[in-house]
Protein backbone atom coordinates (compact mmCIF):
# COMPACT_ATOMS: atom_id res chain seq x y z
CA UNK A 1 0.00 0.00 0.00
CA UNK A 2 1.57 3.52 -0.93
CA UNK A 3 2.20 5.66 1.97
CA UNK A 4 -0.92 7.85 3.17
CA UNK A 5 0.42 11.86 3.29
CA UNK A 6 -1.33 14.76 5.19
CA UNK A 7 -1.86 15.75 1.74
CA UNK A 8 -4.19 13.44 1.46
CA UNK A 9 -7.90 15.39 1.06
CA UNK A 10 -12.03 14.96 2.15
CA UNK A 11 -11.82 13.81 -2.29
CA UNK A 12 -9.74 10.90 -1.27
CA UNK A 13 -11.58 9.53 1.30
CA UNK A 14 -14.75 10.14 -0.55
CA UNK A 15 -13.41 7.69 -3.04
CA UNK A 16 -11.88 5.28 -0.74
CA UNK A 17 -15.55 4.94 1.12
CA UNK A 18 -16.94 3.91 -2.25
CA UNK A 19 -14.03 1.20 -3.02
CA UNK A 20 -14.20 -0.05 0.86
CA UNK A 21 -18.03 -0.15 0.57
CA UNK A 22 -18.55 -2.21 -2.11
CA UNK A 23 -15.54 -4.96 -0.93
CA UNK A 24 -16.32 -5.15 3.04
CA UNK A 25 -20.32 -5.11 2.44
CA UNK A 26 -20.35 -6.92 -1.32
CA UNK A 27 -21.27 -4.37 -4.35
CA UNK A 28 -23.97 -6.95 -5.99
CA UNK A 29 -26.96 -6.07 -3.93
CA UNK A 30 -26.22 -2.32 -3.95
CA UNK A 31 -25.77 -2.13 -7.42
CA UNK A 32 -29.00 -4.41 -7.93
CA UNK A 33 -30.11 -2.45 -5.89
CA UNK A 34 -29.86 1.11 -7.81
CA UNK A 35 -30.62 -0.47 -10.89
CA UNK A 36 -34.19 -2.42 -9.70
CA UNK A 37 -34.91 1.63 -8.98
CA UNK A 38 -34.01 2.94 -12.26
CA UNK A 39 -31.45 5.13 -10.10
CA UNK A 40 -27.79 5.42 -11.16
CA UNK A 41 -24.51 4.75 -9.09
CA UNK A 42 -22.96 7.96 -8.28
CA UNK A 43 -19.26 7.41 -8.73
CA UNK A 44 -16.40 9.63 -7.31
CA UNK A 45 -14.73 12.68 -9.52
CA UNK A 46 -11.94 10.76 -11.78
CA UNK A 47 -9.45 13.80 -10.53
CA UNK A 48 -9.98 13.03 -6.90
CA UNK A 49 -6.55 12.14 -5.42
CA UNK A 50 -5.70 8.26 -5.74
CA UNK A 51 -4.75 6.23 -2.96
CA UNK A 52 -3.69 2.54 -2.75
CA UNK A 53 -6.66 0.96 0.01
CA UNK A 54 -5.72 -2.79 1.10
CA UNK A 55 -8.77 -3.97 0.30
CA UNK A 56 -10.31 -7.48 1.35
CA UNK A 57 -11.31 -10.27 -0.87
CA UNK A 58 -14.29 -11.71 0.56
CA UNK A 59 -17.01 -9.19 2.86
CA UNK A 60 -17.79 -8.61 6.02
CA UNK A 61 -20.07 -12.14 7.61
CA UNK A 62 -21.60 -11.16 11.09
CA UNK A 63 -24.45 -8.87 10.93
CA UNK A 64 -23.72 -6.71 13.71
CA UNK A 65 -20.28 -5.96 11.76
CA UNK A 66 -21.91 -5.13 8.78
CA UNK A 67 -24.72 -3.15 10.18
CA UNK A 68 -22.17 -0.88 11.55
CA UNK A 69 -19.59 -1.36 8.53
CA UNK A 70 -22.92 0.12 6.29
CA UNK A 71 -23.52 2.72 9.29
CA UNK A 72 -19.73 4.22 8.36
CA UNK A 73 -19.63 3.81 4.76
CA UNK A 74 -22.51 4.06 3.17
CA UNK A 75 -23.58 7.03 1.15
CA UNK A 76 -25.42 10.26 3.00
CA UNK A 77 -29.07 10.49 2.14
CA UNK A 78 -28.69 13.87 2.52
CA UNK A 79 -26.14 17.01 0.95
CA UNK A 80 -24.62 19.60 3.08
CA UNK A 81 -27.21 21.75 4.59
CA UNK A 82 -25.42 24.79 5.15
CA UNK A 83 -24.41 26.97 7.23
CA UNK A 84 -25.46 24.43 10.25
CA UNK A 85 -26.22 20.90 8.26
CA UNK A 86 -22.33 19.79 7.34
CA UNK A 87 -22.32 15.93 6.98
CA UNK A 88 -20.24 14.39 9.99
CA UNK A 89 -17.34 11.87 8.22
CA UNK A 90 -16.53 9.13 10.79
CA UNK A 91 -12.68 9.63 9.31
CA UNK A 92 -10.52 12.97 8.44
CA UNK A 93 -7.81 10.64 6.14
CA UNK A 94 -7.21 8.38 3.95
CA UNK A 95 -5.26 6.37 6.72
CA UNK A 96 -8.36 6.83 9.57
CA UNK A 97 -10.21 5.02 7.04
CA UNK A 98 -7.98 2.45 6.12
CA UNK A 99 -7.59 1.69 9.57
CA UNK A 100 -11.00 1.64 9.69
CA UNK A 101 -11.56 -1.21 7.15
CA UNK A 102 -9.11 -3.51 8.69
CA UNK A 103 -10.62 -3.06 12.26
CA UNK A 104 -13.86 -4.02 10.87
CA UNK A 105 -12.53 -7.14 9.51
CA UNK A 106 -10.58 -7.76 12.41
CA UNK A 107 -14.09 -7.45 14.56
CA UNK A 108 -15.57 -9.59 11.82
CA UNK A 109 -13.26 -12.51 12.86
CA UNK A 110 -14.24 -12.25 16.99
CA UNK A 111 -17.11 -10.12 16.83
CA UNK A 112 -18.38 -11.52 20.37
CA UNK A 113 -17.35 -8.05 22.57
CA UNK A 114 -20.03 -6.39 20.22
CA UNK A 115 -22.49 -8.85 20.77
CA UNK A 116 -22.13 -8.74 24.52
CA UNK A 117 -22.67 -4.67 24.58
CA UNK A 118 -25.61 -5.25 22.01
CA UNK A 119 -26.99 -7.68 24.01
CA UNK A 120 -26.82 -5.93 27.69
CA UNK A 121 -29.82 -4.13 27.23
CA UNK A 122 -32.72 -4.66 24.70
CA UNK A 123 -33.03 -2.67 21.51
CA UNK A 124 -35.80 -2.67 19.82
CA UNK A 125 -35.77 0.51 17.77
CA UNK A 126 -33.98 1.09 14.65
CA UNK A 127 -32.55 4.01 15.44
CA UNK A 128 -31.39 3.17 19.24
CA UNK A 129 -29.58 -0.18 17.35
CA UNK A 130 -27.46 2.48 15.52
CA UNK A 131 -26.47 4.79 18.32
CA UNK A 132 -25.49 1.19 20.18
CA UNK A 133 -23.99 0.58 17.16
CA UNK A 134 -21.84 4.04 16.28
CA UNK A 135 -21.30 4.71 19.79
CA UNK A 136 -19.23 1.26 20.37
CA UNK A 137 -16.97 2.13 16.95
CA UNK A 138 -16.48 5.89 18.99
CA UNK A 139 -15.34 3.83 21.98
CA UNK A 140 -13.20 1.33 20.49
CA UNK A 141 -12.50 2.64 16.98
CA UNK A 142 -9.07 3.68 15.65
CA UNK A 143 -10.74 6.87 14.54
CA UNK A 144 -12.79 9.53 15.70
CA UNK A 145 -13.30 9.77 19.48
CA UNK A 146 -16.42 9.35 21.70
CA UNK A 147 -16.83 12.51 24.43
CA UNK A 148 -20.17 11.88 25.47
CA UNK A 149 -23.18 10.22 24.29
CA UNK A 150 -27.22 10.67 24.65
CA UNK A 151 -25.84 14.44 26.75
CA UNK A 152 -29.39 15.75 28.04
CA UNK A 153 -30.12 19.65 28.58
CA UNK A 154 -32.55 20.78 30.74
CA UNK A 155 -33.61 24.51 31.99
CA UNK A 156 -35.92 25.00 34.97
CA UNK A 157 -36.70 21.28 35.08
CA UNK A 158 -37.40 21.03 31.35
CA UNK A 159 -35.70 18.79 29.12
CA UNK A 160 -35.01 20.80 25.88
CA UNK A 161 -33.15 18.13 24.03
CA UNK A 162 -30.60 15.79 23.61
CA UNK A 163 -27.38 15.78 21.73
CA UNK A 164 -25.98 12.09 20.47
CA UNK A 165 -22.76 12.45 20.69
CA UNK A 166 -20.28 14.60 21.50
CA UNK A 167 -16.97 13.66 19.84
CA UNK A 168 -12.96 14.31 19.56
CA UNK A 169 -11.88 13.43 16.17
CA UNK A 170 -8.08 13.18 15.92
CA UNK A 171 -7.00 16.24 14.72
CA UNK A 172 -8.49 17.83 17.60
CA UNK A 173 -11.87 19.16 16.57
CA UNK A 174 -14.81 19.30 19.00
CA UNK A 175 -17.84 17.88 17.57
CA UNK A 176 -21.64 17.55 17.76
CA UNK A 177 -22.98 14.87 16.02
CA UNK A 178 -26.75 13.85 15.46
CA UNK A 179 -27.26 10.57 13.82
CA UNK A 180 -30.79 9.79 11.86
CA UNK A 181 -30.86 6.89 10.32
CA UNK A 182 -34.91 6.75 7.83
CA UNK A 183 -36.46 4.59 5.29
CA UNK A 184 -38.50 6.71 3.33
CA UNK A 185 -40.27 5.93 0.94
CA UNK A 186 -40.90 8.27 -2.52
CA UNK A 187 -45.16 9.34 -2.65
CA UNK A 188 -44.66 12.01 -5.11
CA UNK A 189 -45.48 12.98 -8.96
CA UNK A 190 -42.94 11.26 -11.54
CA UNK A 191 -44.19 13.03 -14.29
CA UNK A 192 -41.94 14.49 -16.69
CA UNK A 193 -44.39 17.57 -17.58
CA UNK A 194 -42.90 20.97 -18.10
CA UNK A 195 -46.11 21.81 -15.36
CA UNK A 196 -45.06 19.49 -12.86
CA UNK A 197 -44.41 20.48 -9.15
CA UNK A 198 -40.64 20.11 -8.70
CA UNK A 199 -39.49 17.16 -6.42
CA UNK A 200 -40.09 18.01 -2.98
CA UNK A 201 -38.19 16.40 0.61
CA UNK A 202 -42.06 16.35 1.33
CA UNK A 203 -42.41 13.44 -1.24
CA UNK A 204 -40.46 10.88 0.88
CA UNK A 205 -42.85 9.20 3.72
CA UNK A 206 -42.07 6.91 6.29
CA UNK A 207 -44.02 3.72 6.14
CA UNK A 208 -46.64 4.37 8.31
CA UNK A 209 -47.14 7.77 7.21
CA UNK A 210 -46.15 9.18 10.41
CA UNK A 211 -43.25 10.39 9.38
CA UNK A 212 -41.67 12.89 6.26
CA UNK A 213 -38.42 13.37 5.41
CA UNK A 214 -38.83 17.48 4.75
CA UNK A 215 -40.32 17.26 8.60
CA UNK A 216 -37.18 15.27 9.89
CA UNK A 217 -34.68 17.70 8.23
CA UNK A 218 -36.04 20.65 9.66
CA UNK A 219 -36.05 19.44 13.10
CA UNK A 220 -32.14 18.57 13.06
CA UNK A 221 -31.39 22.08 11.84
CA UNK A 222 -33.82 24.06 13.96
CA UNK A 223 -33.85 21.84 17.26
CA UNK A 224 -31.25 19.42 17.52
CA UNK A 225 -28.14 20.68 15.92
CA UNK A 226 -28.22 24.11 17.81
CA UNK A 227 -28.77 22.45 21.18
CA UNK A 228 -24.92 22.22 21.89
CA UNK A 229 -24.84 26.28 21.61
CA UNK A 230 -27.25 27.56 23.78
CA UNK A 231 -26.05 29.05 26.48
CA UNK A 232 -27.62 26.15 28.72
CA UNK A 233 -25.22 23.99 27.33
CA UNK A 234 -22.60 24.78 29.80
CA UNK A 235 -24.67 22.99 32.90
CA UNK A 236 -24.44 19.75 31.04
CA UNK A 237 -20.21 19.68 32.03
CA UNK A 238 -19.63 19.63 28.31
CA UNK A 239 -18.95 23.81 27.59
CA UNK A 240 -16.87 24.86 24.75
CA UNK A 241 -17.36 25.55 21.25
CA UNK A 242 -18.72 22.69 19.21
CA UNK A 243 -19.32 22.24 15.80
CA UNK A 244 -22.59 20.80 14.84
CA UNK A 245 -22.95 18.10 12.18
CA UNK A 246 -25.46 15.29 11.00
CA UNK A 247 -25.23 11.64 10.01
CA UNK A 248 -28.52 10.79 8.39
CA UNK A 249 -28.32 7.39 6.41
CA UNK A 250 -30.88 5.21 4.93
CA UNK A 251 -32.49 3.81 2.14
CA UNK A 252 -34.93 5.52 -0.14
CA UNK A 253 -37.61 3.53 -1.81
CA UNK A 254 -39.44 4.56 -5.21
CA UNK A 255 -41.97 2.94 -7.12
CA UNK A 256 -41.06 -0.44 -8.92
CA UNK A 257 -40.33 1.31 -12.73
CA UNK A 258 -40.42 4.85 -12.28
CA UNK A 259 -37.58 7.18 -12.08
CA UNK A 260 -38.84 10.53 -10.41
CA UNK A 261 -36.20 13.77 -10.24
CA UNK A 262 -34.89 13.69 -7.06
CA UNK A 263 -35.46 16.95 -4.66
CA UNK A 264 -32.75 18.89 -4.05
CA UNK A 265 -31.15 18.28 -0.65
CA UNK A 266 -30.74 14.45 -1.45
CA UNK A 267 -27.37 12.73 -2.06
CA UNK A 268 -26.43 11.63 -5.60
CA UNK A 269 -25.66 8.38 -4.31
CA UNK A 270 -27.89 7.64 -1.44
CA UNK A 271 -28.95 4.16 -0.98
CA UNK A 272 -32.31 2.50 -2.77
CA UNK A 273 -34.98 0.52 -2.95
CA UNK A 274 -38.37 -0.69 -4.72
CA UNK A 275 -42.36 -0.47 -3.27
CA UNK A 276 -45.17 -2.45 -4.88
CA UNK A 277 -48.57 -2.40 -3.95
CA UNK A 278 -50.08 -6.27 -2.77
CA UNK A 279 -52.12 -6.44 -5.87
CA UNK A 280 -48.47 -5.74 -7.85
CA UNK A 281 -46.43 -8.00 -6.02
CA UNK A 282 -46.97 -11.65 -7.77
CA UNK A 283 -45.95 -10.59 -11.04
CA UNK A 284 -43.08 -8.24 -9.93
CA UNK A 285 -41.72 -10.97 -7.61
CA UNK A 286 -42.18 -13.95 -10.12
CA UNK A 287 -40.20 -11.50 -12.75
CA UNK A 288 -37.48 -10.76 -10.15
CA UNK A 289 -36.55 -13.43 -7.80
CA UNK A 290 -37.04 -16.73 -6.73
CA UNK A 291 -36.16 -16.11 -2.50
CA UNK A 292 -37.64 -13.83 -0.39
CA UNK A 293 -37.22 -12.81 3.23
CA UNK A 294 -38.93 -10.53 5.06
CA UNK A 295 -36.97 -8.18 7.17
CA UNK A 296 -37.35 -7.55 10.86
CA UNK A 297 -37.12 -3.56 11.60
CA UNK A 298 -33.60 -4.27 13.24
CA UNK A 299 -32.39 -5.60 9.83
CA UNK A 300 -33.23 -2.81 7.61
CA UNK A 301 -29.49 -1.21 7.57
CA UNK A 302 -26.92 -3.55 5.68
CA UNK A 303 -28.03 -5.30 2.94
CA UNK A 304 -28.12 -9.02 4.39
CA UNK A 305 -25.74 -11.91 3.80
CA UNK A 306 -26.21 -15.10 5.11
CA UNK A 307 -23.81 -18.69 5.03
CA UNK A 308 -26.13 -21.73 4.43
CA UNK A 309 -24.01 -23.58 6.90
CA UNK A 310 -23.57 -20.90 9.49
CA UNK A 311 -27.88 -20.81 9.43
CA UNK A 312 -30.33 -22.32 12.26
CA UNK A 313 -33.15 -24.37 11.29
CA UNK A 314 -35.82 -21.61 12.04
CA UNK A 315 -33.68 -19.14 9.99
CA UNK A 316 -33.68 -20.81 7.01
CA UNK A 317 -36.88 -21.81 7.13
CA UNK A 318 -38.00 -17.86 7.02
CA UNK A 319 -36.40 -17.90 3.11
CA UNK A 320 -39.77 -18.44 0.62
CA UNK A 321 -40.79 -18.32 -2.58
CA UNK A 322 -43.23 -15.05 -3.60
CA UNK A 323 -46.55 -16.76 -2.73
CA UNK A 324 -45.51 -18.13 0.81
CA UNK A 325 -44.14 -14.74 1.81
CA UNK A 326 -47.34 -13.01 0.52
CA UNK A 327 -49.54 -15.57 2.26
CA UNK A 328 -47.46 -14.95 5.71
CA UNK A 329 -47.36 -10.96 5.57
CA UNK A 330 -51.26 -10.82 4.42
CA UNK A 331 -52.02 -9.43 7.97
CA UNK A 332 -49.43 -7.47 8.71
CA UNK A 333 -50.50 -4.43 9.70
CA UNK A 334 -48.96 -1.24 7.35
CA UNK A 335 -46.05 -1.66 4.70
CA UNK A 336 -43.81 -4.78 5.00
CA UNK A 337 -39.95 -4.33 3.52
CA UNK A 338 -38.82 -7.67 2.06
CA UNK A 339 -35.58 -8.94 0.33
CA UNK A 340 -34.58 -10.92 -2.72
CA UNK A 341 -31.97 -13.14 -2.39
CA UNK A 342 -29.58 -14.57 -4.51
CA UNK A 343 -27.13 -17.83 -4.04
CA UNK A 344 -23.55 -17.20 -4.23
CA UNK A 345 -20.53 -19.09 -5.40
CA UNK A 346 -19.96 -20.56 -1.75
CA UNK A 347 -23.83 -21.65 -1.00
CA UNK A 348 -24.38 -18.00 0.97
CA UNK A 349 -27.59 -15.78 -0.27
CA UNK A 350 -26.65 -12.30 -0.96
CA UNK A 351 -29.61 -9.77 -0.81
CA UNK A 352 -30.12 -8.33 -4.15
CA UNK A 353 -32.89 -5.77 -3.78
CA UNK A 354 -34.71 -4.79 -0.72
CA UNK A 355 -38.63 -2.98 -1.06
CA UNK A 356 -41.94 -2.74 0.47
CA UNK A 357 -44.73 -4.11 -0.14
CA UNK A 358 -48.13 -1.79 0.37
CA UNK A 359 -51.47 -1.97 0.43
CA UNK A 360 -53.41 -1.12 -2.80
CA UNK A 361 -54.85 2.03 -1.11
CA UNK A 362 -51.45 2.84 0.34
CA UNK A 363 -50.33 5.00 -2.35
CA UNK A 364 -53.25 7.31 -2.44
CA UNK A 365 -53.02 8.12 1.63
CA UNK A 366 -49.51 8.17 0.82
CA UNK A 367 -50.17 11.33 -1.37
CA UNK A 368 -52.68 13.44 0.80
CA UNK A 369 -49.91 12.89 3.83
CA UNK A 370 -47.36 14.31 1.64
CA UNK A 371 -49.31 17.33 0.40
CA UNK A 372 -50.50 18.19 4.09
Amino acid sequence: MTPFSKATDAAAVAAGRVELFAALLGARGDARVAASAGGQIHQPSRSAPRVQFNVPREPLHDAAVRDLAWLLLSPDLLRPQLPLGALASPFDTARELQATADWLYALDAMPDPLHRDLTATRITRLGRYAERLLGWFLQHGPAARLVAAGVALRHAGVTLGECDFLVESREGARLHWELAVKCYLHAGSTSSASDCPPARLADYVGPNLKDRFDLKLAHLLNHQLPLSARDEFSSTGYAGAWTPQMLVKGWLFYRYGESPAGAPELGPSHGRGWWVTRSEWPAFALAHARTWRALPRLEWLAPRLTMRREQSEAAAASYVDAPTLAAQTANHVGPVMVAAFVEGDAGELIERSRGFIVADEWPGQATRYAQQ
